[in-house]
């Protein structure tokens, strides 16, 4: 499909930052976003890159009403030869079919998804933060925009993209954070859209992350929800855990989301001489591997924050504390992984892919 530019007035251009030490995450939006439509009948038509601005929406719109919503995260980097590349932008536009499917919604075909960042990114490149930490955040979505109060699959949908220059997603930066494990409420059970990226999934994990921050914690551990035992996700993250060189995570059940990150630090993780699991984890267990200092290091993994370490974990009335600060093993996988991004590693793994 041809992705025609429309133009972008002098009004419409935004002043860029300045210092890209105080980015924050996800506050600041480039000049342009890029938008298709698609039409039961018609199918996808009218792909274009536009200036940034708000929609026009009819209150009646099925998104507001019954939800049918999904999105996904990615990142640009500029490298210091000037190329600008994208870290496994395929992965994220096929788990962007999988949940249009589990939403109703129609398949973005692949070549759309990744056509329609490329061409966004490219125009965009100077709005791309070259400081170590910093990246272009990318977030494609697809809402139902089909006037109606009834509760069926849309007539009508918007696919889009928008950009952000961003630092890290923790004001903290690259340091150890505190989680606790939610044994109260449930954010998804096999069957469930827990494996789809769909904002019902986040706002109905809010309650239990509010309620988290007023203890002192900065994220919740979900357990499964039929016995609320198992070890899920993060919120934002999916999660790892160190036995000296073995790594354990839970296995893709329908429940949680199967990240970008998550499947890069398991393929990773063998080429650095550990073991890798996938397997049930049972939070008493856990707990007492905790205890007992089997468990050497604990980390979660995303795009927006890449690797992120655990430094205390509280399930009920019990905490424990994970080793002294930063992980040898999480630091060198956060480096790695950052190295490829940003081109100061090698990729041998064929994961960047590179905008025209």
């Amino acid at each position: 499909m041809d992705i025609s530019v429309l133009p972008l007035s002098a009004d419409k251009m935004k002043a860029k930052f300045k210092d890209e030490s105080h980015l924050g995450f996800g506050k600041i939006f480039t000049d342009r976003m890029f938008l298709a439509e698609w039409s039961a009948g018609k199918g996808w038509h009218d792909a274009r890159v536009k200036p940034y601005e708000p929609f026009v929406l009819d209150p009646a719109c099925l998104v507001f009403h019954y939800a049918q919503e999904i999105f996904e995260g990615l990142k640009a980097y500029k490298w210091d030869d000037g190329r600008v590349a994208l870290f496994r932008p395929e992965m994220n536009a096929r788990r962007f079919q999988t949940s249009a499917e589990r939403l109703c919604m129609p398949e973005v075909p692949e070549d759309l998804f990744l056509n329609g960042i490329e061409k966004l990114v490219s125009l965009e490149r100077d709005w791309i933060p070259t400081a170590p930490g910093t990246s272009l955040y990318i977030r494609p979505a697809m809402i139902a925009v089909e006037p109606v109060l009834g509760v069926k699959s849309s007539d009508h949908y918007y696919f889009y993209v928008i950009a952000s220059p961003v630092g890290a997603y923790y004001a903290a930066g690259f340091n150890p954070v505190s989680i606790l494990v939610e044994d109260k409420y449930v954010r998804a059970t096999p069957g469930g859209t827990g494996e789809a990226k769909t904002g019902g999934n986040y706002a109905s994990s809010m309650k239990a992350g509010q309620d988290a921050k007023k203890k002192g914690f900065d994220q919740v551990l979900w357990l499964d929800g039929r016995e609320r035992r198992y070890i899920e996700e993060v919120g934002a993250m999916n999660m790892f855990f160190v036995y000296g060189n073995h790594i354990v995570t839970a296995p893709l059940a329908g429940s949680i989301l199967a990240g970008v990150t998550r499947d890069s630090v398991l393929k990773l993780a063998t080429t650095l001489g550990c073991t890798v699991e996938e397997r049930p984890i049972d939070v008493n267990e856990l707990m007492a591997d905790f205890k007992s200092g089997k468990v050497t290091e604990a980390f979660g993994s995303g795009t927006a924050a890449v690797i992120t370490p655990v430094g205390k974990l509280c399930y009920k009335d019990e905490c424990v504390s994970v080793g002294q600060g930063v992980g040898r093993l999480t630091q060198r996988l956060y480096d790695t992984l950052t190295g490829i991004q940003t081109g100061k590693i090698a990729d041998t793994f064929d994961w960047v892919r590179f905008v025209a």
